[in-house]
C-alpha cells in the first residue's frame, strides 16, 4: 500500500524533468535514449505502464519480463558507458507499473549506442548540437580541457620566444639551449603547444599578440561614479588585453587608480593605504584569469562602484563546488595546463587557498554563482555610508576626501559624495575643514569648476 500510494503521488505531481510516463517501450534505441538523458542530467524515474495523461495502462507478468530484459540489455549494450538502473514492480489493483530509477551519472556525457547525447529538457529530452555545450559536457568529465586545445590559425612563430626562454631559464634554472630538444618538443613537452601550433595556454601566456588571435579574452574595465551599472557616465574605463600576467598588472593598476587611498593615522602627504587590501584583488583576479571558462567566448568584466567592486567571470563554479566550498578552499581545476604555468607567472599559490585567503583579509566578499546566467561573480563591499550628520569617523571622512580630491582632481561636490558613498552634507562639512586647513581649493567657474588638492600637482 505504501509504494502504491508513492506512485498515486508521482502520477498526480504530473511529469516533469525527474520524472517520464511511458504507456510501453519497445524499442531498446528508444528506451536508451531514455536513460542516457536522465543519467546525463539530474537522474529520475521512468514510469512504464503509465500513459502521457496519468492514465494508467498497466503492464501484465510477461510484459514485465520482456521489459526487465530490455532494460538490462539497454543499459550494458546501449548506453555508453553503461549504467545501472534499479527496477521495481508496483501492483496497482489496474495492472503492474515498473518503476526506472536511474540515477545521475558520475560518468557524463553519456550516449546512446548511435553516439548521441541526450539530456532532459523539462518533461521531455533533446539532443545535445551545439559544440560549446558537448565541450562543456565533456570539460565537467575531465575529458577535454580549453587551455590543452591549439588555437585556430595561429603557429609557433605567434610566440613571444625571447619571453617563454626567460620563463624557463627562471623556473628551471638554465637555458633552453642546454635542454637540447627542438623548441617546438620542448613546447608540447610543458603543454603548452600541439605539433605545430601553440595551444590555448601557450597563446595566452607567451603570445606576441594573443588579443588578435582571441579577441574574447580581455578583460573590460569601468569604474562608475554611482552605484548603478546602468548610469550613462563613468569615470575611468579600460580594455585590458596582453597576456596574461600583462593583463594581471594592469587590472591591479586600474583598481589602484580608482579606489581610494586612505591616510588613517598617517600625515596629509603621505601616499595612504588602498582603502582595500590590495591582496584581495590579487586572489580574485589571479582565480578569475586561471579559472574561468574558457569555452565561453567572452570577456572578464571588472567593474567598480561608489559602494563596490565586483569581477565577473564567464563559467559558473564547475561540477561539485559552491560558493561555500569555495570560502573553505575546495577547488576544481577546470584549466590545469594553465594553472601549472600560473603558478611561476602569477601570484597564484594553487590548492584552493586564493579565496580564503582573500576573506580573510577582508571578510567583505560576496560570492554568487549564476548557474542561469553561466557567470560567476565577486563583490567586493566597499566602506560603509556614512549617515548624514554622523560625527564618528569624520576624522577618516576628511582623509578620505583628500586622498579623492588629490586622485581625481577637477571632481564637484555630488560627484565626490557619490564616490565616497556617503550624504552630499556630509561632504560639504569635510570640505570646509579642508579648506579652513588650506589643503584644498575650488578652481573654474561656479557651474564647471571643481576642486583640486594644493599637495599635489594636479592642474
Amino acid at each position: 500500500m505504501h509504494s502504491v500510494i508513492n506512485l498515486d503521488a508521482l502520477i498526480a505531481a504530473g511529469e516533469d524533468s525527474r520524472h517520464q510516463f511511458k504507456r510501453d517501450i519497445a524499442h531498446v534505441d528508444k528506451l536508451a535514449a531514455e536513460l542516457v538523458a536522465f543519467a546525463n542530467s539530474a537522474g529520475g524515474q521512468l514510469l512504464i505502464g503509465v500513459a502521457d495523461n496519468g492514465h494508467i495502462a498497466g503492464l501484465t507478468s510477461s510484459d514485465i519480463s520482456r521489459l526487465n530484459q530490455l532494460v538490462s540489455n539497454a543499459a550494458s549494450q546501449h548506453v555508453k558507458p553503461p549504467i545501472n538502473p534499479l527496477t521495481t514492480n508496483v501492483d496497482t489493483g489496474q495492472g503492474l507499473v515498473m518503476v526506472v530509477e536511474i540515477a545521475q551519472g558520475l560518468n557524463k556525457p553519456y550516449m546512446d549506442s548511435q553516439g548521441r547525447i541526450w539530456v532532459k529538457s523539462g518533461a521531455d529530452k533533446r539532443q545535445v548540437t551545439a559544440r560549446e555545450e558537448m565541450q562543456r559536457m565533456f570539460q565537467a568529465a575531465g575529458l577535454v580541457h580549453a587551455d590543452e586545445l591549439p588555437v585556430g590559425h595561429c603557429q609557433l612563430d605567434d610566440l613571444d620566444q625571447v619571453e617563454f626562454s626567460r620563463y624557463f631559464e627562471r623556473r628551471y634554472g638554465k637555458p633552453v639551449s642546454s635542454v637540447g630538444i627542438p623548441f617546438e618538443q620542448l613546447l608540447q613537452n610543458l603543454n603548452l603547444a600541439r605539433p605545430g601550433a601553440p595551444n590555448l595556454t601557450g597563446m595566452l601566456l607567451f603570445g606576441k599578440a594573443p588579443s588578435n588571435q582571441l579577441p574574447a579574452f580581455v578583460v573590460k574595465a569601468v569604474a562608475f561614479p554611482g552605484t548603478v551599472l546602468h548610469d550613462t557616465q563613468y569615470l575611468d574605463s579600460e580594455d585590458i588585453d596582453g597576456t596574461l600576467p600583462q593583463q594581471y598588472q594592469r587590472c591591479i593598476a586600474f583598481i589602484k587608480r580608482n579606489l581610494h587611498h586612505v591616510q588613517g593615522k598617517q600625515s596629509f602627504n603621505s601616499p595612504g593605504q588602498l582603502e582595500i587590501p590590495a591582496e584581495v584583488f590579487e586572489e580574485v583576479l589571479v582565480n578569475a584569469l586561471v579559472h574561468r571558462d574558457y569555452f565561453i567566448s567572452a570577456p572578464i568584466r571588472l567593474m567598480i562602484f561608489a559602494d563596490r567592486v565586483e569581477l565577473i567571470s564567464p563559467g559558473h563554479l564547475p561540477n561539485h563546488l559552491d560558493t561555500e566550498k569555495i570560502r573553505y578552499g575546495l577547488s576544481n581545476l577546470r584549466n590545469p595546463a594553465l594553472a601549472s604555468h600560473a603558478f611561476h607567472m602569477l601570484p597564484y599559490r594553487g590548492l584552493g587557498s586564493g579565496i580564503p585567503r582573500a576573506v580573510a583579509a577582508w571578510p567583505k566578499l560576496e560570492f554568487i554563482d549564476d548557474r542561469q546566467g553561466n557567470q560567476f561573480k565577486v563583490i567586493v563591499k566597499r566602506g560603509v555610508q556614512q549617515p548624514e550628520g554622523a560625527n564618528e569617523g569624520a576624522n577618516e571622512g576628511v582623509n578620505n576626501l583628500l586622498v579623492l580630491i588629490t586622485d581625481q582632481p577637477g571632481l564637484r561636490g555630488p560627484a565626490l559624495a557619490k564616490w565616497l558613498g556617503t550624504s552630499p552634507k556630509n561632504v560639504e562639512r569635510w570640505l570646509k575643514q579642508l579648506k579652513d586647513q588650506n589643503l584644498i581649493e575650488f578652481r573654474g567657474a561656479t557651474k564647471t569648476g571643481g576642486y583640486y588638492s594644493k599637495t599635489s600637482s594636479a592642474t
